[in-house]
């Protein structure tokens, strides 16, 4: 269930998610999986988001799985192959709390490669960028915070202030 939600949001908020992530603003456009293929790709939730510079790798998680640093590297090296000219951002989004060590891996070490990525475990996050962005009220919820109702209840509230589209004929 997280996992076509997520993308969807991602996808369709793909500059809330780039403001959030990389500081700056920036149109990102899907790039499908496919085209990456040496073999089919068959994740949870894998979101490539891409402009004309960078490409934002965004994987979401609900539970800490042994092979996501791996994956990440792999998915470094495909893009890379692809798009040589393009940085990369990569991100794993953690969505619910977890006291594996699994969760603290933003690193793949193989004898010569070594590979770096990004993690956010949400429920560190402090909710005020969460607040800001239509895209990300939905994870808002899953911050750092004693009082969750509250949280949601500024979601509610900014929701009812995004305006409308005039829908009369």
């Amino acid at each position: 269930m997280y996992d076509n939600v997520c993308k969807f949001i991602a996808e369709m908020f793909s500059e809330d998610f780039a403001t959030w992530l990389l500081g700056v603003p920036i149109p990102l456009t899907e790039l499908k999986p496919t085209e990456l293929s040496l073999q089919p790709i068959r994740a949870d939730s894998l979101i490539f988001l891409q402009s004309d510079n960078l490409i934002l790798h965004i994987e979401f998680q609900t539970e800490p799985k042994t092979d996501i640093p791996f994956r990440m590297a792999d998915y470094r090296l495909r893009v890379y192959r692809k798009f040589p000219q393009k940085e990369m951002y990569q991100v794993v989004i953690y969505l619910k709390k977890s006291n594996s060590e699994l969760i603290q891996q933003n690193t793949f070490d193989l004898t010569e490669l070594r590979h770096r990525f990004n993690v956010i475990r949400l429920w560190e996050e402090s909710p005020e960028p969460f607040l800001n962005k239509p895209g990300l009220f939905p994870f808002a919820v899953l911050t750092q915070t004693e009082n969750p109702i509250n949280v949601l209840t500024q979601v509610a509230e900014k929701i009812n202030q995004i305006s409308q589209p005039n829908n009369t004929k």
